[in-house]
């Protein structure tokens, strides 16, 4: 096994559409819980051309209280080309998500995107399985707008500490995924008992892809699954990323091909890869 720096030039996986700057309009930021917001924004049609698991680098608002100086990379949670309309969803934790936080209806705000390698769905994959906790339920949000859109079945599982924290259950549901919730709180989202939710589900309807992100135990309990039943899959990774264009090798990881181990970068690469290139952390 060896180390080595990946060369894009030598990949055949290109970063999807053309990224743009441009300045949207924000039409609502509001609560979505305790402790997430969700961000609307009025965008120009023409950087609306999304893959689902693609971010967009977000250039948060310089205030009195807060000064963020790097952009924020922050996945799609929704986008609607022909409406205008394009949509994130935060934790309120640092500078940044902070200083978004205080966005009104009307102001404006600069993106940069999209950017990034996001998920595909083959043609023969007609039953999907999305396993996420948390957040990464936003940055899976998009999927099931293609799966709809393709008329796919897409289950998804979605993992919170409790039933307040759940994220994202209606509007998977409004696109037509059957959800199924599972929490820390009664004892549901043990990796024992996803195990069992998902073995059932691959006996009796079977299923032809996993996804998943950023949960290193979702990772490495869909990797086992993946290889023991022979189900393909991808897995969004979140990175620390600085430019977001893969210039500055901020967000470089370590994967595996075939009996290498080669560094890629999570934004021009990813952010979604094969699952079972994915090393834990």
């Amino acid at each position: 096994m060896t180390g080595q720096v990946h060369s894009p030039a030598s990949d055949s996986t290109e970063a999807g559409p053309k990224a743009f700057e441009a300045v949207c309009t924000v039409k609502s930021n509001d609560l979505a819980n305790d402790a997430y917001r969700l961000l609307v924004l009025d965008a120009p049609r023409h950087i609306l051309k999304c893959q689902p698991g693609q971010f967009f680098h977000l250039l948060c608002p310089v205030t009195d209280q807060h000064q963020p100086y790097l952009r924020r990379p922050m996945s799609i949670y929704s986008f609607d080309e022909e409406v205008g309309e394009l949509a994130f969803l935060y934790k309120v934790e640092g500078e940044g998500t902070k200083a978004m936080a205080t966005l009104t209806p009307g102001d404006s705000f600069n993106v940069l995107g999209p950017l990034g390698v996001g998920y595909s769905i083959k043609p023969d994959w007609n039953n999907l399985l999305l396993v996420a906790r948390g957040v990464g339920l936003a940055t899976l949000a998009p999927l099931a707008q293609e799966a709809a859109r393709l008329g796919r079945k897409l289950t998804a599982i979605c993992s919170a500490r409790s039933e307040a924290a759940l994220l994202s259950t209606e509007h998977f549901r409004r696109l037509g995924t059957e959800v199924i919730s599972v929490t820390d709180e009664d004892g549901s989202s043990s990796v024992d008992n996803l195990r069992r939710l998902i073995e059932a589900r691959i006996a009796e309807e079977g299923v032809d892809a996993f996804y998943t992100c950023g949960s290193n135990r979702l990772l490495k309990l869909l990797q086992e699954l993946g290889k023991k039943h022979n189900i393909p899959g991808e897995i969004a990774l979140e990175q620390q990323m600085a430019c977001g264009l893969g210039m500055c090798q901020c967000c470089v990881r370590p994967f595996r091909k075939g009996d290498d181990i080669v560094q890629l970068r999570v934004c021009k690469e990813g952010p979604v890869f094969d699952l079972q290139e994915a090393m834990g952390w």
